[in-house]
């Protein structure tokens, strides 16, 4: 019996001199190394505490990480990355170009490649995914790659705002980066705000008439491709003649050429995706088919170039930029403080790190942000 209550006391004493070494030292008790954690399909994903290698599979999800300012924690891209293009209309590649060098993890649009995966030294830890319903299954990748997989709604700024919102914070939690994360949504809120307000004032009836053409979706289209509710004329107030009351989601659709004829907007907008179609693009249709030539717009001068924004999938930054050159053309007088290519760069710089708006238009011939002279294109 002595030797047992010599042993529980020296097991006491031991016990007592962990705890006063933890005390003092500031350790504190030993923290679980896991956490779990519930995605936008409601999967419940077990993940580690502290992730510090990722990937991002599907379009728009490696630019979150972007907009997080974790491009540090990404360990390999898709092959979208590694590709280059003529026209380049994503900001966050723009600024970091060094992307291309990182180690290939599958394809595109969530096409993943797990023993790729696999093969990656050091692996991830966590895979965020972005429209998970079109690429590789999240449960069958987490399966076979034993690495979590994490979804998210990408969203936009109009309809589905909040997914986004909630896809930033979740990516936000996950990677200790909850202030970026709350600093990116209020800027979309501030930016979206200072655009609503400075034309509030403006009757319906003095709002100007406008129609965007060569709106790209997954590729490039000719002039009557157009959204139904296109973001930049949503925040600046202006009258979208394809639009439908009350119609805020994003949605791309080809706009009958009679209809436009027959609206005739008093100012056309042209998406600079559309210069990937060469003859069969919006300008070049604007220029040559004679059916165009009575729109008031084109008898007057007042087409205009957009940066392209639907690259693979939303780049929100555009859109912002988007907006203010819009509003300094249909409301010069509620713009006159904005120059719309450093207000470009202000909202890039914020987003991606660098100011990308000289470098992407020339992708697109200097044609963003101008009007454009048809007669003047080769």
């Amino acid at each position: 019996m002595f030797k047992n209550t010599s042993m529980i006391r020296a097991l006491t004493i031991l016990a007592a001199a962990f705890v006063m070494f933890f005390f003092h030292t500031g350790e504190g008790w030993p923290q679980d190394s896991n956490i779990s954690i519930t995605d936008a399909w409601g999967r419940h994903v077990t993940i580690p505490s502290d992730v510090e290698r990722i990937i991002c599979s599907g379009p728009g999800c490696l630019r979150y990480a972007v907009y997080l300012q974790a491009l540090d924690k990404v360990v390999a891209v898709d092959d979208i990355e590694k590709s280059r293009r003529a026209f380049e209309a994503r900001p966050y590649f723009l600024a970091h170009p060094e992307l291309a060098e990182k180690p290939l993890f599958g394809e595109f649009r969530g096409r993943d490649n797990p023993e790729l995966i696999l093969l990656l030294d050091p692996k991830p830890q966590v895979i965020f995914k972005t429209y998970a319903d079109a690429g590789y299954n999240p449960d069958e990748l987490q399966a076979k790659t034993g690495i979590p997989v994490v979804v998210l709604n990408y969203g936009d700024l109009t309809k589905h705002r909040e997914d986004m919102e909630e896809a930033l914070a979740l990516m936000g939690k996950i990677l200790k980066k909850e202030s970026r994360a709350k600093e990116v949504i209020d800027f979309f809120e501030a930016s979206i705000c200072d655009l609503k307000a400075r034309t509030l004032s403006i009757s319906q009836k003095e709002r100007p008439t406008c129609f965007v053409g060569g709106i790209a979706h997954k590729g490039p289209h000719g002039f009557t491709s157009t959204e139904l509710a296109y973001p930049p004329f949503l925040f600046t107030n202006v009258k979208n003649i394809a639009s439908a009351e009350g119609d805020s989601k994003p949605q791309q659709v080809n706009f009958s050429k009679e209809k436009i004829i027959e609206l005739d907007p008093q100012y056309i907008f042209v998406d600079l995706a559309t210069l990937q179609a060469g003859e069969a693009g919006a300008l070049s249709q604007l220029k040559n088919e004679a059916c165009f030539s009575v729109l008031s717009a084109v008898r007057a001068g007042r087409v205009y170039g957009l940066l392209p924004y639907n690259w693979y999938t939303i780049n929100y930054g555009s859109v912002l930029a988007d907006a203010y050159f819009v509003g300094s053309v249909c409301y010069p007088e509620c713009f006159k403080d904005t120059d719309p290519e450093r207000k470009a760069d202000e909202i890039y710089e914020f987003l991606v790190g660098k100011p990308v708006f000289s470098q992407m238009n020339a992708s697109f011939n200097g044609l963003a942000f101008t009007q454009i002279n048809l007669n003047a294109l080769k």
